[in-house]
């Protein structure tokens, strides 16, 4: 192989790593809200306060008094109803499911004045005159249960909010503290174990001298987020990017696989980490058997292509004359990463490959627009 290729492989930009957020599975609840004269109530805005994680939602009733929020996180929720800016109804604690909507309808004629009790967390001298000793107990201890379960929540989301912002901002201790109260509180929250595992991973990489004892706790918080949700293909890939970081090759390798078979359509971008991961270890023969799988699962994957064949023109040899003699595909697909991303950010390095390679650019994709504005200037 010339000087001058090498040169050239050496400097092209390393394979990119794709972290996969964990996309929350969605429901649906549905129902109508009747206004105190039994009338349909248009407009009344049904808000969704997400007490598990901080989320909100809202949607508004049709002119037959019904609402329908489709694409709600899987969750529990404080579901608040306002009519003309008042809240005048509403429920607490309300888990969705998945499968067909939940059904929750409002009858403010039935429901107001016991909303109204419960909001304040009192009775009405109505209610306690017709109310015996039991009923009295009952709902005392009710309206306690309810209180230390909002204050839960609230905690909970807090610690999770300042763990999460200390996250983004890279204050991986502060985050890691936080993130552990959150953890303690409520040990069945995916998105808090996930995140307490990037904290680690981050922290593992910022103090290499304390990666030792980081690392086993970042897998540790990534076990848990795929025992809370092993149907998550995006799970298994974060843990494999930091498995490989730590060099778990294999183990990297195994999570990446698993994520492919949970994530048929998305699989190429799993066998791409890998290529990408096995690249940075300068494993490149390894590395062009997943760039392959790649592609073989989305051929419109462009930056697959591009690393396909970087890792082949690695493998390139020289004949007797001093000719480079590059493996069967390679140049296919430079080629097919231009014809797809022709102003992509490997473009120049592409024909820059090519070029070394002994073939020419392609150019009749360069222009996609050209053939048919020449078509109306006939």
């Amino acid at each position: 192989m010339s000087s001058h290729l090498k040169s050239l492989l050496f400097a092209l930009a390393p394979a990119l790593l794709l972290t996969v957020p964990a996309f929350s599975q969605v429901t649906g609840v549905e129902g109508v809200v009747k206004g105190p004269d039994g009338q349909p109530v248009k407009g009344a805005l049904i808000e969704f306060q997400r007490t598990d994680i901080k989320g909100d939602y809202k949607v508004k009733t049709d002119k037959k008094g019904h609402y329908g929020h489709y694409g709600l996180p899987l969750g529990t929720y404080d579901v608040v109803v306002q009519v003309d800016g008042k809240t005048v109804d509403g429920i607490k604690g309300l888990r969705t499911k998945l499968g067909d909507p939940m059904t929750q309808n409002f009858d403010l004629k039935a429901q107001q004045q016991q909303q109204a009790a419960n909001n304040s967390g009192e009775l009405t001298q109505e209610q306690a005159r017709s109310m015996t000793k039991e009923q009295k107990e009952q709902f005392e201890k009710a309206s306690k249960s309810r209180e230390a379960q909002l204050a839960k929540n609230k905690a909970l989301n807090e610690a999770y909010t300042t763990g999460k912002n200390a996250l983004d901002a890279k204050q991986y201790d502060q985050a890691i503290d936080s993130l552990t109260k959150a953890a303690e509180m409520d040990a069945n929250q995916v998105a808090v174990w996930s995140a307490l595992a990037d904290a680690y991973a981050g922290a593992a990489q910022a103090k290499p001298s304390d990666a030792a004892t980081l690392w086993p706790k970042c897998f540790d918080a990534y076990q848990k987020s795929i025992a809370l949700k092993p149907d998550d293909a995006s799970y298994y890939n974060n843990y494999a990017l930091a498995l490989a970081k730590d060099g778990k090759m294999d183990d990297a390798k195994t999570n990446l696989e698993k994520a492919a078979q949970l994530d048929p359509a998305g699989a190429g971008k799993y066998y791409y980490n890998m290529g990408a991961l096995l690249v940075n270890h300068a494993q490149n023969d390894a590395a062009v058997e997943e760039f392959k799988k790649a592609i073989a699962a989305d051929p419109n994957y462009a930056d697959a292509q591009y690393q396909y064949g970087v890792a082949l023109a690695g493998k390139a040899t020289t004949d007797p004359s001093g000719k480079i003699i590059a493996p069967p595909g390679t140049i296919e697909a430079l080629q097919k990463y231009l014809e797809l991303k022709p102003d992509g950010s490997y473009a120049q390095s592409a024909k820059e490959l090519i070029a070394q390679l002994g073939s020419s650019v392609d150019t009749t994709y360069k222009n996609p627009s050209a053939a048919k504005s020449n078509k109306k200037k006939k």
